[in-house]
C-alpha cells in the first residue's frame, strides 16, 4: 500500500473517531453516571447528585491546578525560595469559611429532599413486598385508586430466563435477560405507592433505580419506603442485598399504567384470582394419573427446585441430591411432603407458595425421576 493511501485510511479513521468519540464517550458515561428518575423526587436526588459531582470537579480541577502550577514555576531549579511565615489568619479564615458555605448550600436542599423521601404519609396504594430465597411476594394492602386491596401473588425470574441462563455462554440471550419476570406490580401513574420491605428468610434488598427506591428487605422488620411515577412505562431492578447462590436471579419489574388501566387490571386480576382459588380447591379434590402429576411436577420442579437441587437431581455443595436419596426413595410420602412444605434447614417453606396440586406433582415427580422409580402416586388430597 502507498503512502498516500496510507494517510487517507488514517484521515478517514481520525475523522470517523473525532466524529463518533464524543457520541460514544457520551453513551458510556450515561452507564456509568447515576440513573435519572421519573419520580419527582428522584429526580431532586439526581440533581444533587449532580450538583455535588461539579462541585466537586471544580474544587479539584482548582486545588490540583494550583498545586501543578507551583510544582511547575516555583520549583527549586528555577531559583524559588520558600516563605517562612507559620500561620496567616487571613487565608485560614477564607479556606474554612468557602467549604462551610458550599456544605450549607448543599445541605439545605439535601435536608430537604431527604425529609420528602422518608415521608410515607398520605399513600394512595399500600403493597407489602417480601423477598425469598429467590423470588418476591406481593400483597396489596391498600387501595384508595382501585379496587386491587387483597391481590396477592408471588413474582419470580421468568421462564426465558431462567431457562436461559443454565443453558451455554454461546447461546442467544433473551430480551431483558434477569430483569424479567412472570408476574409483574402493576401501579397507576402520578399516584404515591408505599412499599412495605420485609423477607421470610435471609436479608434482601428491593431496588429499582429508575423509581429512585432501593430498600432492605429484613426479616422480622418491616422497613417502608414510596415512589410516585410521573411517566407510564415498564421500570426494572433487582434485589441489592447478597441474599444467596441465586442473588442475581429475583428481578423487579413495576408496570406503571395509566389510572383508567389500572383499574381495569385490578378488577380483572381480582376476578381471576376468585377463578384460581376456585379452581385450586376443585382441583385438590380430584384424582390424577401418574403422567398428568410426572408432567405436572416437572413444571413446578423446574421452577422452584432446580436451581438449587439441580435439573437432574444430583444437588450440589449444601443442597443434597434427590436422586437416590431417603426422602424421595425410601422415605414415607408424608415425610417428603412435609419437608416441601415447612422447608428444612436453608430449604424455604413452599406451602405458602405452592397448591395442593403442585405439591402433590413435584413429590411424585421427585419419587419417579431419575431413576428413583417407587411408583408412588401423589394426590392432592394426601397434601394437607
Amino acid at each position: 500500500m502507498s503512502a498516500s493511501k496510507i494517510t487517507k485510511k488514517l484521515g478517514r479513521l481520525f475523522l470517523t473517531a473525532l466524529l463518533l468519540g464524543p457520541a460514544m464517550a457520551f453513551a458510556e458515561y450515561s452507564t456509568l453516571n447515576m440513573t435519572e428518575s421519573v419520580s419527582n423526587v428522584g429526580q431532586q436526588m439526581y440533581d444533587l447528585h449532580m450538583l455535588v459531582l461539579w462541585i466537586c470537579v471544580v474544587a479539584g480541577v482548582l486545588v490540583f491546578g494550583v498545586i501543578i502550577w507551583s510544582i511547575i514555576f516555583h520549583r527549586k531549579s528555577k531559583g524559588a525560595k520558600p516563605a517562612h511565615f507559620h500561620e496567616n489568619t487571613t487565608i485560614e479564615v477564607v479556606w474554612t469559611s468557602i467549604p462551610l458555605i458550599i456544605l450549607v448550600a448543599i445541605a439545605v436542599p439535601a435536608t430537604k429532599t431527604l425529609l420528602e423521601y422518608e415521608d410515607t404519609t398520605n399513600s394512595d396504594i399500600t403493597i407489602k413486598a417480601t423477598g425469598w430465597q429467590w423470588k418476591w411476594e406481593y400483597d396489596y394492602i391498600d387501595d384508595k385508586v382501585g379496587d386491587s386491596k387483597g391481590i396477592h401473588f408471588f413474582s419470580s425470574l421468568s421462564k426465558v430466563s431462567n431457562d436461559a441462563r443454565q443453558l451455554g455462554a454461546n447461546e442467544e440471550l433473551p430480551e431483558h435477560y434477569l430483569l424479567d419476570v412472570d408476574k409483574r406490580i402493576i401501579v397507576p401513574v402520578g399516584k404515591k405507592v408505599r412499599i412495605l420491605t420485609t423477607a421470610a428468610d435471609v436479608i434482601h434488598s428491593w431496588w429499582v433505580p429508575e423509581l429512585a427506591i432501593k430498600r432492605d428487605a429484613i426479616p422480622g422488620f418491616i422497613n417502608e419506603s414510596w415512589f410516585q411515577a410521573e411517566e407510564v412505562g415498564v421500570y426494572r431492578g433487582q434485589c441489592a442485598e447478597l441474599c444467596g447462590k441465586d442473588h442475581g436471579f429475583m428481578p423487579i419489574v413495576v408496570e406503571v399504567k395509566s389510572v383508567e388501566d389500572y383499574k381495569q387490571w385490578a378488577s380483572t386480576a381480582k376476578g381471576a384470582a376468585s377463578k384460581a382459588a376456585a379452581a385450586a380447591a376443585a382441583a385438590s379434590g380430584k384424582t390424577y394419573t401418574k403422567a398428568e402429576l410426572m408432567a405436572k411436577g416437572k413444571d413446578v420442579y423446574a421452577a422452584n427446585c432446580a436451581a438449587c437441587h439441580q435439573a437432574a437431581g444430583t444437588g450440589g455443595g449444601p443442597f443434597p441430591a434427590l436422586k437416590g436419596s431417603a426422602v424421595a426413595t425410601t422415605g414415607s410420602i408424608a415425610d417428603h411432603i412435609a419437608i416441601i412444605a415447612d422447608g428444612k434447614g436453608i430449604m424455604p417453606p413452599f406451602g405458602s407458595q405452592l397448591s395442593a396440586l403442585d405439591i402433590a406433582a413435584v413429590t411424585t415427580y421427585e419419587r419417579n425421576a431419575w431413576g428413583n422409580n417407587t411408583g408412588d402416586v401423589v394426590q392432592p388430597s394426601q397434601v394437607k
